[in-house]
């Protein structure tokens, strides 16, 4: 499932060739043709992210929710229109590129009322300026549940993903399973203040970056991490653990991030 700054960076993106335009808007594989034709032909106002929610807005109280989930996909071009690739759930047409959506878990059309509703499911966005981090830090120091499950829950904390989470705990010398209650306002303060930092990063590079001393990965997100999916921690060259949290692998190292017995459940 893409991270938030991936989203983000297609808001960017997508903002900048699609805000202001009348847009044609059709369902080529014919699944949306109904939300379709709700949005064809309005002006689209503003694109922007809510954590890994992407949000295309339009005239008349309208909007465009996607929500990609593991296998949705974008995919932007110069235009002239070519035939779609795949199963292209909703395509976007403005005056130079077109906006083609594969595959999203949600895609929908919302009203006003909707999509604030969904914003105020949405926990505080590490990415948006008017992100609320004391929201956050509230709901974390309420909760027993593991820190490395809380700033993964987007209720909660909005736009970190599984690789994020095990590198920002890992530079923050933060056990995973740390309880949320059991966290620090210092500890919290370092947590956020390094998602900023990496995910600001990410937008812009459009990769996952997380430190500037190994080399790009082979895949083509060209990542370049510290411990997650690795054995030797490159600070302390102890082993890397691999712990599992609600089915999604988590790397520690237990001699950088130590954890009080007091701190963790058994």
């Amino acid at each position: 499932m893409p991270e938030g700054h991936t989203i983000h960076r297609a808001a960017r993106d997508h903002r900048k060739v699609l805000a202001g335009q009348v847009l044609d808007v059709s369902s080529p594989q014919g699944r949306f043709a109904e939300g379709a034709k709700r949005i064809d032909g309005l002006r689209c106002s503003e694109v922007e992210a809510y954590g890994k929610h992407l949000i295309y807005r339009f005239d008349y109280g309208l909007s465009l929710h996607i929500h990609l989930g593991l296998f949705g996909r974008l995919h932007k071009r110069k235009l002239p229109l070519t035939e779609p690739k795949g199963v292209v759930r909703v395509r976007l047409v403005g005056s130079t590129h077109v906006v083609d959506i594969n595959g999203p878990n949600t895609c929908e059309v919302l009203d006003e009322p909707q999509l604030l509703a969904l914003i105020d499911r949405i926990g505080p966005d590490v990415l948006r300026a008017d992100a609320d981090p004391d929201q956050a830090f509230r709901r974390i120091t309420k909760s027993k549940a593991p820190i490395g499950r809380l700033i993964m829950n987007q209720a909660v904390m909005a736009g970190i993903g599984n690789i994020y989470r095990t590198e920002i705990l890992w530079r923050q010398a933060i056990h995973p399973l740390t309880p949320g209650r059991a966290l620090r306002r210092e500890d919290f303060d370092r947590i956020w203040e390094d998602a900023v930092a990496l995910l600001e990063i990410g937008v812009k590079r459009n990769s996952i970056i997380t430190t500037a001393h190994v080399p790009p990965g082979r895949g083509r997100l060209k990542e370049r991490v510290n411990i997650f999916g690795k054995t030797v921690c490159p600070k302390c060259k102890g082993d890397v653990e691999r712990l599992e949290l609600e089915n999604r692998k988590v790397y520690v190292c237990a001699a950088c991030q130590p954890a009080a017995s007091s701190n963790v459940p058994v």
